[in-house]
């Protein structure tokens, strides 16, 4: 390659929060060009259960935190983009579960936090008794309590590729990426050796934000890594299923999805307190033992005898934290034409979007015309998080 191209914004990295600003902004007029070394969601993206928070999770303690504030707004915005009224369309992107819920086993603590977590978000949540309960949980030994939530949760591969459908021609494989500078000034990004001049670059890279930020000689903003050890397993016994399942404390002690697999069977995604610290310091062998016992506790009456089992290492890529710990909102640093970002979680790409519109209408960028853009190798879009890990 060696044709120069020009572009309003150039977006490097095609998870959800690059493909979905992408797609934001072309909406509203701009040129637009993401590009990816990899495939399309295929890092922090398609690895993650497809929850859209609503901030319950964060108000396990019995208090409203920053991070179930911030979060609150982001399913009403997702529900309307999937109705296709919203600010992206996002109509056929398959919805696993219309809701997420609270699940307490039935210990006196689990029962108090569902407690405290209901009074302190009130409307959001409702229990569930009987033929309302999720299909997993309707068997006659189940003596929790299951409260409904007013979240949602998404088949992530769906809505990858839809949101790569609406890209359009504006994306481009990369093997090679380096600093376009004009008097000293990052002016974009040299492609695979050609050269995209842009008003503004955005690096939403996840984990490879570091990466490009130490190739465009930059060091900031810092990066943290906060890493997960999320368990897979998959049998013809299992049911839908769509849960915090709560503990003690402040955090989940179990969170589960459930994947529809090609032969019909039900694939559960295992993480909450199972796939953090504990989790991430066993080896696989014996992260499954601690989610087979975790389950025989919890669901005795679903029969995994037969079960396939699998684990899956996940590193949170985020802004730098004091003592790692979790950011409340979508993250967005500037440094001339270079924005920097990270959504920190699935739900906030939305509110990762805002941040940089803001940026963009403060700073007087306004799309302008460019040529078209000529045929451009697309990166590959992104298979489910379970490809090559089970038979």
């Amino acid at each position: 390659m060696s044709d120069s191209l020009s572009t309003d914004v150039l977006i490097v990295g095609g998870g959800v929060a690059g493909l979905w600003l992408n797609a934001r902004l072309r909406r509203q007029g701009y040129s637009t060009l993401l590009v990816d070394k990899g495939a399309l969601g295929g890092g922090q993206s398609v690895k993650s259960q497809g929850i859209i928070h609503g901030g319950t999770k964060y108000a396990l303690s019995g208090a409203l935190t920053g991070a179930s504030e911030a979060i609150a707004d982001m399913p009403r915005r997702w529900r309307e983009a999937l109705a296709g009224g919203g600010e992206l369309d996002l109509s056929g992107v398959r919805v696993l579960s219309d809701a997420h819920y609270l699940w307490s086993p039935g210990t006196l603590t689990g029962n108090l936090t569902s407690f405290f977590a209901s009074k302190a978000v009130r409307s959001r949540v409702g229990q569930v008794k009987g033929d309302q309960l999720p299909p997993a949980l309707q068997d006659p030994r189940f003596k929790g309590k299951v409260y409904r939530l007013s979240e949602l949760v998404l088949d992530v591969p769906s809505l990858i590729a839809r949101l790569a459908d609406l890209a359009g021609p504006a994306l481009l494989k990369a093997e090679r990426i380096e600093p376009l500078n004009e008097n000293g000034e990052l002016t974009g990004l040299i492609v695979d050796g050609r050269a995209i001049n842009a008003q503004r670059i955005v690096l939403t890279a996840g984990a490879g934000n570091a990466e490009l930020l130490s190739a465009l000689g930059l060091a900031l903003p810092a990066m943290q890594k906060r890493p997960l050890h999320m368990v897979v397993v998959k049998a013809a016994t299992l049911k839908p299923l769509y849960a915090h399942c709560l503990g003690g404390g402040t955090k989940p002690r179990l969170t589960v999805t459930s994947h529809p697999a090609a032969d019909g069977e039900w694939i559960w995604y295992l993480g909450g307190d199972l796939a953090e610290a504990q989790g991430v310091a066993r080896d696989e062998a014996t992260q499954i033992a601690a989610a087979k016992k975790e389950l025989a506790d919890l669901v005795p009456w679903i029969d995994l005898s037969s079960a396939q089992w699998a684990t899956l290492r996940i590193d949170r890529a985020e802004p730098a934290q004091s003592a790692q710990a979790r950011p409340d909102n979508a993250f967005l640093a500037e440094q001339g034409r270079l924005l920097v970002g990270w959504p920190t979680k699935l739900a906030l790409a939305p509110d990762f979007a805002d941040r940089v519109q803001a940026a963009l209408t403060r700073d007087g960028i306004h799309p302008r015309p460019h040529p078209a853009l000529p045929d451009l190798p697309p990166p590959p879009v992104t298979g489910p998080f379970w490809t090559g890990l089970l038979a």
